[in-house]
């Protein structure tokens, strides 16, 4: 109370205002208006603690949940092993049966496509290894004076690549059973010529086939 009377009349307004209070009156009116909003606060401030204080209770005189038994493990269940080499299951690529021809000897084949070279100037070289054995038309194909050559031996050491992979048979054991060309998609070019003419220029493309045999005809 003596706080209140030592305030101004403009401090009093000023704290009933602060407080949404009227603050229409005289002094004595506004110091009793603030003594009544000071009673009124106190019991509230006194009635909240007890409820924190039974709410802290609470928590700490909680008993802690009883612990739930685990449920056992179910034992594993084998899961049946896929079938070997299953087309389905197995990532490892399965190894064809070899080819035979009418003799039972073994036949592997490797070909290459879309070869720049004319097919009249592949057939030439391939006439020269026809029937021979393998490294004898290896040593033709390196002597051999036209660039077609080098793509034609790239095609037989391939083939010879498969047989080794495929069959275990070496070079030793294979001869060219067959090898002929076929002719491939044509590119076409113009070439400015005099007068505005113009002249078609045909690059022709190759598909080159070489088959190996057994030389002993017995196979594997």
């Amino acid at each position: 109370m003596s706080d209140w009377e030592s305030m101004k009349v403009d401090e009093l307004k000023a704290e009933l205002e602060s407080r949404g209070l009227p603050k229409s009156g005289n002094k004595a009116e506004l110091i009793a208006r603030l003594a009544e909003a000071d009673a009124e606060a106190a019991p509230a401030e006194t009635e909240g603690a007890p409820e924190e204080a039974e709410a802290v209770s609470d928590e700490t005189e909680a008993t802690p949940e009883p612990e739930t038994e685990a449920a056992p493990e179910e034992p594993e269940v084998e899961q049946p092993r896929p079938r070997r080499g299953s087309a389905e299951t197995s990532t490892r690529s399965t190894r064809k049966a070899p080819t035979r021809s009418e003799d039972g000897a073994v036949v592997v084949m490797a070909r290459a496509k879309y070869v720049r070279s004319a097919p009249r100037k592949a057939r030439l070289v391939m006439n020269h290894i026809r029937g021979k054995r393998v490294e004898q038309a290896q040593a033709i194909l390196q002597h051999a004076p036209r660039a077609v050559s080098t793509d034609i031996l790239k095609l037989l050491n391939s083939a010879v690549a498969n047989a080794e992979s495929a069959y275990e048979l070496g070079p030793d054991e294979l001869e060219v059973r067959r090898a002929f060309v076929d002719e491939g998609p044509t590119i076409k070019r113009y070439r400015p010529r005099a007068l505005g003419r113009a002249t078609r220029i045909n690059k022709r493309t190759s598909h080159m086939t070489i088959e190996l045999t057994t030389t002993d005809g017995n196979g594997r």
